[in-house]
């Protein structure tokens, strides 16, 4: 897997629109990755769009994919600047991954549940919370609680039982299909540290995404080493710039 992380340029009139339609973005993205008379291969690229801007204030897309992007395929003046990639399997040692190794994380997806055949978004903050340990129960991570009397004490004054858990940028993303339809789909940004519990689902999971509305953005788990406590304030303060 790499992971490439490009910077928009807002004078674009095209960047304009997909900035403002996160599926005609990610069609957008699709192109670097297939030629024009090809679809993009289903599973080749997860992306998302980062709450922060780069320097001089250009929108940062992070983009995860199984093959090398080709930028030169998007209209000319969209991309002001593209960083290299970086091969995720060497970077994180993801083959030799085991139960128990620790990663802080970021998480842009869509906490929802199905009822009545359709899918409704969860806004309370204690949903959003259960629908992530959910997903970490099925996709091989857990998040990592205090022990002893520090996890009754957080979570009397808090109601949880992850201080690392950071939970916000919660937006209705809008989208249109070349048919006309609409698409809403609403996200959050789920930010912490997560323990995997089992290698080979989280692997897994890295690769394929979490959740629905992959094609809005939604989905890429993206990972930085959890370092010791002397570095912590650091990793938090420059988390995505490695993330």
């Amino acid at each position: 897997m790499l992971l490439s992380r490009i910077h928009l340029n807002p004078r674009s009139k095209e960047a304009r629109r997909d900035l403002a339609d996160p599926y005609q973005l990610h069609a957008s993205l699709c192109r670097a990755f297939s030629t024009p008379d090809q679809r993009c291969p289903p599973g080749e690229v997860l992306w998302r769009l980062e709450p922060e801007t780069g320097a001089g204030g250009f929108p940062r897309i992070l983009i995860q994919s199984r093959s090398q992007p080709d930028w030169s395929r998007l209209p000319p003046g969209w991309l002001a600047r593209a960083e290299p990639g970086i091969d995720l399997a060497q970077k994180l040692a993801l083959d030799s991954l085991w139960p128990g190794a620790g990663f802080r994380f970021r998480l842009r997806a869509n906490p929802c549940v199905t009822r009545n055949g359709k899918r409704v978004g969860l806004m309370r903050l204690d949903e959003q919370r259960h629908w992530l340990e959910r997903q970490g129960a099925r996709h091989g991570f857990g998040l990592p609680e205090p022990s002893g009397d520090d996890y009754f004490s957080f979570r009397e004054s808090t109601g949880s039982a992850y201080p690392d858990l950071r939970i916000g940028h919660q937006q209705m993303l809008v989208g249109y299909q070349h048919n006309g339809n609409t698409i809403r789909v609403y996200a959050v940004l789920y930010e912490g540290q997560l323990e995997v519990t089992d290698a080979a689902i989280f692997r897994r999971a890295l690769t394929e995404g979490i959740g629905h509305g992959k094609a809005m953005g939604l989905g890429l788990l993206s990972l930085a080493p959890v370092r010791t406590s002397s570095a912590c304030s650091e990793v938090r303060h420059t988390r995505s710039a490695i993330i």
